[in-house]
């Protein structure tokens, strides 16, 4: 197929988009580049719009009339997301809809959606499946929830071929070397610990007095790589015309908390982590895991990076190299 990329020069839309190619498919890039990175759209044609650019993106989909399109574009920032909620409903959910119309318009029915598990909210339960309550604490959830309530609408008003992916926390690198994880800023714990390492300063944890076993927050870290194959999946499965149903959890199925994390660092790079306490961050809940069996029921799809201590080690090994060529 061809495959229109929104957000595809970003950490998980590049793997999404390597990882595409790798497997027969052609693709077109679209991403303002403005938390993006020109050297991460090696693969396919890049497009350098903004889906608040209405014109400009449904002429982008007329000109290159994909057969689908995979939508990653969004700011993802949580902390950011409470300071400014404009930037997230205007970027998130107005380019959403802009993309949703745009699409319409050209006639391009297939849509994988990457959501996030941000639209459940605290959880109820010790593991999250696709029934649980959506009732997000942050305007990044929000932005996510909105965009699947538009996305169900447009399936049953105009027929839309969709599904959404609520993914937990993405981690992990390309173990060829070529794509990694960069943020400015960073937020994301795996490459923060890396950062602080690096730079021999401690790492800010933001608060240890959840209600969980060891005080910090869980969380399900599922390989980039595997987020990647999933949103394949997905496509393939709707391309054949499969009653996929609206969305589909993706994770690992276990949790592990910050302070777990920060071990399985230490071990893979031998170096201690010196660790500075904080307030918690508003808008984060106290553990979020998944589980994961419709999608491996109705999409075959299942992680093959199940061990953190791997998953910490491909992303070790870029950030070094990123590291030495950027300092």
């Amino acid at each position: 197929m061809k495959i229109l990329v929104t957000g595809g020069a970003g950490y998980i839309g590049s793997h999404a988009v390597k990882h595409l190619n790798q497997n027969g498919h052609e693709t077109v890039v679209v991403d303002n580049l403005s938390r993006g990175h020109g050297w991460a759209a090696r693969w396919g044609r890049l497009e350098q719009i903004d889906l608040l650019d209405f014109p400009a993106l449904k002429e982008v989909l007329a000109r290159h009339r994909p057969d689908a399109v995979m939508h990653f574009a969004a700011y993802a920032l949580v902390g950011e997301s409470m300071q400014r909620p404009e930037l997230y409903y205007r970027n998130n959910f107005v380019g959403s809809l802009n993309l949703l119309e745009a699409m319409h318009l050209t006639g391009v029915d297939k849509l994988v959606f990457s959501s996030t598990c941000a639209t459940y909210g605290n959880p109820q339960t010790p593991c999250l499946d696709e029934e649980h309550p959506q009732a997000p604490v942050n305007p990044y959830g929000h932005s996510k929830l909105m965009t699947e309530q538009a996305i169900a609408d447009f399936r049953h008003s105009y027929g839309l071929k969709a599904c959404c992916l609520r993914y937990f926390n993405a981690c992990g690198c390309d173990p060829d070397g070529e794509l990694g994880e960069v943020h400015d800023p960073e937020t994301h714990l795996i490459p923060c610990i890396f950062n602080a390492l690096l730079a021999n300063r401690p790492l800010q944890l933001y608060g240890q007095d959840y209600p969980t076993p060891d005080g910090t927050c869980v969380r399900d870290y599922v390989h980039v790589l595997d987020l990647a194959s999933a949103h394949r999946l997905a496509l393939e499965k709707l391309s054949r015309g499969a009653a996929l149903r609206p969305a589909y959890n993706l994770g690992t199925g276990r949790g592990h908390s910050v302070r777990e994390v920060i071990a399985v660092v230490e071990k893979v790079t031998g170096r201690k982590v010196e660790v500075s306490v904080s307030q918690r961050r508003p808008g984060d809940p106290p553990s979020l895991v998944a589980t994961c069996q419709l999608a491996q029921a109705d999409l075959n799809w299942r992680p093959q990076w199940t061990d953190l201590e791997q998953t910490v080690a491909s992303a070790w090994r870029w950030h070094c190299q990123y590291f030495c060529q950027t300092h």
